[in-house]
Formats: C-alpha cells, sequence, structure tokens
C-alpha cells in the first residue's frame, strides 16, 4: 500500500493503565513525513480490567492466551465504538501496540495481548499489529519502538522523552538513533497514590510535600539496571522484583515514598539529558502533568524542556505505533537495530486482513 497520504488509527495500551489510547491520524508522504491528530480519547479500564491487566504477569501461559482472546475482542470494540462515536468514514488500517503481558527478551519472549486477527475480522478493516516479536527473534529487546518515530516526526529535538509508565528516551549519538528505557516511572508513583483512593498524584503536590528518604534515593539510584549500556528496556515483573520490595521495607508514608521517587526519577533522567550541552528536550506522556517532576528534572538538569500541545502529550504513543503501521505498509524500516540491538535493521509488524473468520 504505498502512496503519499494515509488515515490510520494508532492504538496503545501502556503499562501505567491508564486506558486505552486512540488516535486518528492523517499522514502525509513528502520530502519529511507530516501529520495531522484528527481526533483522539482515552477509553479508562473498567474496575475489570484493570484488575485483569494488574496481575497479567502472574498468569500462566494458558491464562495470558485466553486473556488474549477476551482481550482482543474487548479492543476490537472499543475501536469499533471510537469509530462512530467520531463518524470516521475511511481508514487506511488501524495500527495497534496491544497490552504487554509478558516482555523478557533476554529469555527470547515477549507477548503482548490484543493482537489476534480476529480484530481485522470484527473491524472489517486491515489491521497491524504485533510490532514486538520480531524484533526479540532477531535477537533485540523488542524496545523501544517509538524512536523510529522520534527521529522522523521529531526530529529537531536532541533528546525525546516519554514519560509513561516507565520513561525512555531517543537521541541520536554518532549519526545513529538510540533509545533505552530509563527508568520506572507513572507505574510506581499511581501504585503508591492508589493506596490513597487517587489515581494518581495531581501535579506532584502529595510528593512535594513528603520527605525525601537520602537512603532509599541512594539504594534506588544503586540498582543495577542503571550501570548497564544500551540497549536496554524495562518491564513491569523488573519493577516487581526490584523496585516494590526495596521501597517497602522502608516502611515510609506515602508522601515519603512519592517524594523519594520523584527524586531518583529526575536523577535518572537528567544523568542521561545532561551528556549533552544545552540540550533540546521534547517530554510527552501523562507524566507530564507532574509539575513538580518537571521541576526536578529542570533543576537537576539546568535545561528547559518543551512541553508540546495537549494531543501530542497524551497521544504521541498512539500517534506513533499509527506511525510504525503506515511504514509496515510501505514496507519500511519501522524498528531499528541501533535501539533493539536486533541482528538487522526491519519491517516489523503483522499485518492481518478481514477473512470474516472471528475467533475472538
Amino acid at each position: 500500500m504505498i502512496k503519499e497520504k494515509y488515515s490510520v488509527i494508532g492504538v496503545m495500551s501502556g503499562t501505567s493503565l491508564d486506558g486505552v489510547d486512540l488516535a486518528h491520524i492523517t499522514f502525509i508522504k513528502g520530502i519529511v513525513w507530516r501529520f495531522t491528530i484528527n481526533t483522539s480519547q482515552t477509553i479508562a479500564y473498567s474496575k475489570v480490567w484493570f484488575d485483569k491487566l494488574k496481575t497479567v504477569t502472574h498468569k500462566t501461559l494458558a491464562e495470558l492466551d485466553q486473556l488474549d482472546i477476551e482481550y482482543s475482542a474487548f479492543l476490537a470494540q472499543t475501536i469499533k465504538q471510537f469509530i462512530t462515536r467520531h463518524n470516521i468514514t475511511q481508514i487506511d488500517a488501524v495500527c495497534s501496540h496491544g497490552h504487554t503481558a509478558l516482555h523478557q527478551p533476554l529469555n527470547g519472549v515477549t507477548y503482548q495481548i490484543g493482537n489476534l486477527e480476529c480484530i481485522s475480522d470484527i473491524l472489517d478493516s486491515i489491521v497491524v499489529c504485533d510490532f514486538r516479536i520480531q524484533d526479540v527473534q532477531l535477537g533485540g529487546q523488542g524496545a523501544p519502538l517509538v524512536p523510529i518515530g522520534d527521529k522522523l516526526l521529531f526530529s529537531e529535538y536532541d533528546y525525546c522523552i516519554n514519560l509513561g509508565g516507565f520513561a525512555n528516551v531517543s537521541t541520536t549519538i554518532e549519526k545513529e538513533r538510540i533509545a533505552f528505557d530509563i527508568c520506572p516511572a507513572n507505574n510506581v508513583l499511581n501504585e503508591y497514590v492508589r493506596t490513597l483512593g487517587r489515581d494518581f498524584d495531581n501535579a506532584g503536590k502529595i510528593a512535594q510535600s513528603g520527605t525525601l528518604n537520602e537512603t532509599l534515593l541512594k539504594q534506588l539510584n544503586a540498582l543495577e539496571f542503571y550501570a548497564q549500556t544500551y540497549p536496554k528496556s524495562l518491564g513491569v515483573e523488573w519493577t516487581e522484583a526490584n523496585i516494590y520490595p526495596l521501597i517497602d521495607s522502608f516502611n515510609l508514608p506515602i508522601k515519603d515514598i512519592l517524594k523519594t521517587m520523584v527524586e531518583h526519577i529526575a536523577i535518572q533522567i537528567s544523568r542521561v539529558i545532561n551528556t549533552t550541552k544545552t540540550p533540546s528536550v521534547l517530554i510527552t506522556g501523562g507524566g507530564v502533568y507532574n509539575t513538580y517532576l518537571l521541576s526536578r528534572i529542570e533543576h537537576l538538569s539546568a535545561t528547559k524542556i518543551t512541553v508540546p500541545e495537549p494531543k501530542i502529550i497524551e497521544f504521541k504513543e498512539a500517534l506513533i505505533f499509527g506511525f510504525l503501521g503506515v511504514l509496515r505498509l510501505r514496507n519500511e524500516i519501522n524498528c531499528l537495530k541501533s535501539v533493539t540491538g536486533a541482528g538487522r535493521d526491519h519491517s516489523s509488524g503483522k499485518i492481518y486482513t478481514p477473512q470474516n473468520q472471528q475467533i475472538c
């Protein structure tokens, strides 16, 4: 499907479990790629789905296979409702990340639920999905996948940082695009805020009111992951094994946990962007609304951060997975070996066309 203009729906579900992000995007190929986010929406998870996805890393493979069927059906209906609600009539493809259930690239394993062929049947549309598995099969981390979008859509910035469930970065070093996960972010902050009956720490006010625990901070910063070189990526399993037990061993008030974790995130991000003098930094993702966290990053890095318009803040990942799908339809590289450590650059993602054989 090689042409100059594409109308696609990008779909993303992140580890922070905010919900399903959907964006209807137009991409136009010229000297450089241009895009317009026509409409976008986040569909919050019901308590039932939130609970199912929160415990996904503890399920057996058989349980994941069943959940995959259920989640694929749920995702297809969610996308269908979005299309109807916004009167979207012309779509070249739906480009969906799915939801990461298992990510152990060192063991050659990654599993994103919600990528079954039946979604194409339900939507009666071409679906491009399951972008990570091929990269892992080629010896890569299967993540991050966003950097090709940063390179082609946001090239004016030295660093593109996403503050989602994890903080991750992409940049160019010695003419090669590199990227990696920096540290846990919203998934940990939100986990502890929920014990207070809230979904998130509005503007970081609770964290700002806390007391920094220097000992915990030192131990967090000393975790082995931070000394590793890229390519590297994080999964929920790593957080559950390394972050929560360490934090919980201190038995601190929630506000002190949040204060210390915010400082930890800010330190790890500032270490990355401080490698360049006067860098230009674009930060997106839900963590942008934690203004206390942003202020700590700016303070520690002595860098003025660019925060884009709300549509890009909230839907940049959905936007870029839409773009990955377009590149896949064109059979163009959408996964960089310099980023993931795979054996070669490649065009990743499964392409499904409607077969009218719904099985979910």
